[in-house]
């Protein structure tokens, strides 16, 4: 049944994943995090990150990783199959027709609008993870480490993955400052 269902939610994600990788991100949340619960929203976004800093697609590297992770090499196989098989047989259709009705308003009104949906998956998604951030960071590191990220990242042009590779390895480095609840003596808890 895992084979069937990582086959479906991925061919899903590859059918309705239109405008790239980034687009299908929310997609695969979805599935593998809602639908199914394959994954917790934090090993998500773990994973989201890692795959972030390797080459590569990141739908197809997302599927590869999570079909082993649910059903082996096995799943691996079917995820990626899923993903990929859909954006093919989509492309080839779809290009076919745009080049021969490229003239037609219809066919660049429908190019025009899918714009503004896709990029409306993706602020809601960014709300999620800034939401999160927010409740593991507080508010103010978190707008901290997002405007940081966005100086590094716009204005000084310093590549996503190797941000995200420093991110992760400044974080190895900086020790974890756990704050923990004791009750006293008295009844009260303290810090």
């Amino acid at each position: 049944m895992k084979g069937k269902d990582l086959f479906l939610a991925f061919f899903r994600v590859g059918m309705l994943g239109y405008g790239g990788g980034p687009s299908s991100i929310p997609l695969v949340k979805k599935e593998v995090v809602e639908r199914y619960e394959w994954l917790q929203e934090e090993e998500f976004s773990d994973i989201l990150a890692l795959a972030n800093t390797l080459p590569g697609p990141i739908a197809t590297k997302l599927a590869g990783y999570i079909g082993y992770r649910v059903n082996g090499w096995s799943g691996m196989l079917l995820a990626l199959l899923a993903s990929v098989i859909p954006t093919v047989l989509i492309m080839i259709f779809f290009l076919s027709l745009i080049s021969t009705y490229k003239e037609k308003s219809w066919v660049t009104g429908m190019t025009q609008a899918i714009i503004p949906v896709v990029g409306a998956m993706l602020v809601a998604m960014t709300w999620e993870f800034v939401d999160k951030s927010a409740s593991t960071l507080g508010w103010i590191k978190a707008i901290l480490l997002m405007s940081i990220s966005l100086i590094c990242i716009e204005v000084l042009h310093i590549p996503v993955p190797v941000f995200v590779l420093a991110v992760l390895l400044i974080a190895l480095l900086l020790p974890v400052r756990n704050k923990v609840t004791v009750a006293a003596s008295d009844g009260e808890e303290r810090i």
